[in-house]
């Protein structure tokens, strides 16, 4: 699978996982907290993913876009800490949905700018076969990725 449909998966996934949040009631907190762990996985993975393939090959094809990288490396940095505040949150605690709000829309900002302002230069840089070389490297990646943002290092760690 193309490198930038697999990414664009992700974000459709994580998405759907924050409507679903959002529709819950106040008083669903079982519901809440299991959507919670699932948006803590897939994101951490995601982030994984990104900044340990697709961002260095991206910054190397299309080197126009090492600005918008090096902001999304940052923007990762700060969900990745969110992350790992909500995973030890109790969803009784008034600051729950409170962190889930700014995490969305830390995400949902993070996605339109990747989506919108810099995938289509990488895309025209690589080419598809290079894209599916890439995506086949992410897919092996997922399997190994850590799943806790406890786990991760941070790429702003040198």
């Amino acid at each position: 699978m193309d490198a930038i449909v697999l990414l664009r998966e992700d974000h459709k996934t994580v998405e759907k996982l924050f409507k679903r949040f959002e529709k819950s009631g106040d008083d669903a907190l079982t519901e809440r907290r299991k959507i919670a762990d699932e948006v803590i996985e897939e994101l951490t993975v995601h982030a994984w993913i990104e900044e340990q393939i697709f961002y260095p090959a991206a910054r190397e094809a299309a080197p126009d876009t090492t600005d918008h990288i090096l902001e999304s490396i940052e923007e990762h940095h700060a969900v990745v800490w969110m992350l790992s505040e909500l995973k030890g949150m109790d969803p009784s605690d008034e600051r729950f949905k409170a962190k889930m709000s700014v995490l969305m829309e830390n995400v949902r900002h993070h996605v339109e700018e990747e989506e919108q302002e810099w995938f289509p230069d990488v895309r025209k840089a690589m080419g598809r076969n290079r894209l599916t070389e890439l995506g086949d490297q992410l897919e092996a990646a997922k399997k190994k990725a850590p799943k806790d943002p406890l786990a991760v290092p941070s790429a702003t760690d040198g």
